[in-house]
């Protein structure tokens, strides 16, 4: 029933109350979920710095590798080295829900590889160009590892946003215009219980004349 149809009785007052009763229940539960998610923001950001940190040095270590055994085993090399392996890194993904949000988990599948795996041949090439893969490969895991982490906090903004503008509506819309219902409904329900005591005395006014 839309506020606008409520009437003025007991009945209506009943209806406003546990509205409200409703309406601040939700906006507790609401504010204790947006108080939760953004303690797991301030953490996961903690984290994302740190493991940015982490691929701004493994990114470096990487090119520095790469640069390594091109000088070593010539761009020609490297690039067969490259080209010869057959199974692409890739990833998993799942979820994991924290108060509520689905935030994204990433496993990587088949990025760090055996010599073997690798598929160029271990007497055809030297141990730079193992070292370069190798550093390639911790790289990889790094990225994916940033990018759950960087995900999950997109994620979780979206989802704040979307929760702070519910407790926004309910603590500065839904909630005072259901209180200002109830005054409103009470001051009304005083003035016909006043005009109701103002006729009785009438009545018992005109009955004591009669009698």
């Amino acid at each position: 029933m839309p506020s606008s149809e409520i009437k003025p009785t007991r009945s209506g007052l009943l209806i406003v109350r546990r509205r409200m009763a409703l309406a601040e229940r939700i906006h507790r539960i609401l504010k204790m979920k947006l108080d939760g998610m953004m303690l797991e923001l301030i953490k996961l950001t903690d984290q994302a710095v740190h493991e940015r940190r982490v691929l701004e040095e493994r990114f470096a270590r990487a090119r520095e590798m790469a640069a390594i055994a091109t000088m070593m085993e010539g761009a020609t090399g490297v690039l067969l080295a490259a080209l010869s392996v057959e199974i692409t890194p890739t990833y998993t993904i799942d979820h994991r829900n924290i108060f509520g949000v689905r935030l994204p988990t990433l496993e990587p599948v088949m990025v760090k590889k055996t010599l073997i795996q690798r598929g160029y041949g271990i007497l055809a090439t030297s141990s730079v160009i193992d070292d370069a893969a190798d550093a390639y490969e911790e790289l990889i895991s790094q990225v994916i590892t940033s990018a759950e982490l960087e995900g999950g906090i997109v994620q979780l903004l979206d989802d704040i946003e979307r929760t702070r503008r519910r407790v926004n509506a309910l603590e500065f819309k839904v909630i005072p215009e259901l209180t200002d219902l109830r005054r409103l409904i009470e001051y009304r329900r005083d003035e016909m219980e006043r005009q109701d005591a103002v006729r009785l005395r009438r009545i018992k006014k005109i009955k004591a004349r009669r009698g």
